[in-house]
Formats: C-alpha cells, sequence, structure tokens
C-alpha cells in the first residue's frame, strides 16, 4: 500500500511540474474543490486528518496566494452568472457532520478566515457517536463562516441499493433520500438547501435527473478532478484530502493536477 501512495505522489507532483497553471487558453478557470471528513486523531480512519496537518496545508495555501472562496460563489462562476473569479481560488468542503469539525476546525476557520461548506445528512445528526448536534451546526452558521448544505439522509450507498431493491422501491428509496434530506435541513436550519454531495462519489444519470428534480441546483461527487464548466451540474467533482497524502501530494495536487484530469464537452464526468 505505501508503494502505492508513492506512485500516486509521484505522478501527482509529475503533472504539477508539466502543468502548473489553472486558468485555460480560453479564460475558462479550475477550481480545487477539497472535501475533508474526520479531523479527530483519537478516531482513526482512511478519511481522518489530523488538525496538524490540517493547519499546516491551509498555512500552505495562505502563504502561497490561494483565495479561499465560498462555495456559492464558486457555483456561480460554474453556472456562468459570474464572469471570473481570483485566479487562485479554492472551495474548502467537509462531509457528514463529525463532530470534531466543531472542535478542531472552527479555530482553524476562524484563523484564516475561510468560508466552509458543511455537507450534511440528517440521519446521523444528534445521534451518531462522533456526530454534531443540530445546536452545534446551528452554532457553526451563526459564525458566517460555515454553510451547511445537503448529503443525502442516511448516506446510503446508491449501487448497492440499487442491487437489492426493486426498480419501484428504489426509486421511492431516491425521492426520500433526496427530498426528505433537503427538507428536514431546511427546517432544522431556516435556509434553503441548493447543493448536494454524493454519498462515497457515487453517481449515474438516473440520480442527476432525480437531484435536479428535487431542486438542487448542483451537485458534488469525490473524481479528484477540478471543478470547471466542462462538467455536468450534477456532476462536479472534488478531492478528497487524507492523512496519507504527504504535504508535497497534497501541494502538487492544488498547483497543477488539474490541467491532467481537465475534462472537455457537456457530458464530462462519471457515471457509475
Amino acid at each position: 500500500m505505501s508503494y502505492f501512495f508513492r506512485l500516486v505522489s509521484f505522478l501527482i507532483l509529475m503533472i504539477a511540474f508539466l502543468f502548473p497553471c489553472s486558468v485555460f487558453a480560453d479564460g475558462t478557470m479550475n477550481i480545487p474543490i477539497l472535501c475533508y471528513h474526520n479531523f479527530n486523531p483519537t478516531v482513526p480512519g482512511s478519511m481522518t486528518l489530523t488538525p496538524e496537518r490540517l493547519d499546516a496545508q491551509f498555512r500552505w495555501l495562505k502563504d502561497n496566494g490561494y483565495t479561499f472562496i465560498p462555495l456559492q460563489t464558486a457555483v456561480e462562476y460554474l453556472q456562468g452568472k459570474r464572469s471570473s473569479l481570483p485566479e487562485k481560488s479554492v472551495v474548502i468542503t467537509a462531509d457528514d457532520g463529525w463532530q470534531s469539525v466543531y472542535k478542531y476546525l472552527i479555530p482553524l476557520a476562524k484563523k484564516y478566515n475561510i468560508p466552509v461548506t458543511l455537507f450534511i445528512y440528517p440521519e446521523t445528526i444528534s445521534h451518531g457517536k462522533n456526530a454534531m448536534t443540530w445546536d452545534e451546526l446551528k452554532e457553526l452558521q451563526a459564525t458566517g463562516l460555515f454553510d451547511v448544505q445537503g448529503h443525502t439522509y442516511s448516506h446510503p450507498n446508491f449501487k448497492q441499493a440499487k442491487r437489492r431493491m426493486s426498480s419501484d422501491a428504489y426509486q421511492k428509496f431516491v425521492a426520500n433520500e433526496l427530498g426528505n434530506s433537503k427538507k428536514i435541513l431546511e427546517e432544522k436550519m431556516g435556509k434553503k438547501i441548493s447543493y448536494l454531495a454524493w454519498p462515497f462519489g457515487i453517481y449515474d444519470s438516473y440520480l442527476e435527473d432525480q437531484a435536479a428534480k428535487a431542486g438542487y441546483a448542483m451537485a458534488f461527487t469525490i473524481d479528484y478532478r477540478t471543478a470547471n464548466r466542462g462538467f455536468r451540474p450534477m456532476a462536479q467533482p472534488r478531492f478528497m484530502i487524507i492523512q496519507s497524502e504527504s504535504m508535497n501530494t497534497f501541494e502538487g495536487l492544488v498547483k497543477g493536477a488539474n490541467r491532467k484530469y481537465y475534462a472537455t464537452g457537456k457530458n464530462a464526468g462519471k457515471d457509475l
């Protein structure tokens, strides 16, 4: 496994060296959208990142001239409603509603003045062992730095659900996961929910259509690509950031991986 991560790190650094620009000749900008999960070092897992590493990443982004922009600003650009962004824009998101977001991310967001979008699935809030409470989410929202958006109701694996359910049952299941989640979040947070993050990065054309029908303006996955106007609105990619990636890998990813993974055309993206 260590060999695999060394190989990935080497490839990303080579991409950064060969393709350092994040703006294409036609003026289309790429936006690195970074996806985080858990920051509690006492709860190990494949998606855990220590607070110290997170601080180092934020500090590097600040020191190297990157501008943290709200996800909404990025969406406006991707939709063509905004003509430009700061050249080195980056977006921070955190999925699931881990309690460690409340403990570790708030101080860093305030320290660096970073807007953060939290993709939340309601089933776990105030119930999950390592999850935030509704009051904590409201406290985060009140800071003006944190924005809550949707992550389905129960964080299902849609691919597995589709295999084990009948067609009718699956359609009802999807409608509940997308619609009920949106309704609960809007009632609890007192705001409109416009964006969605696909659990496990799993989506297909049917799910994209249903998300649009449910009222989401844009949806995000995990594709290790840089978001741009070439991707479908319901399949905009993000980079998942994890502890096993070195700082050199992180730097290379932000600086240059976008150019390698750029996909052209209105049908760009992944369809599982």
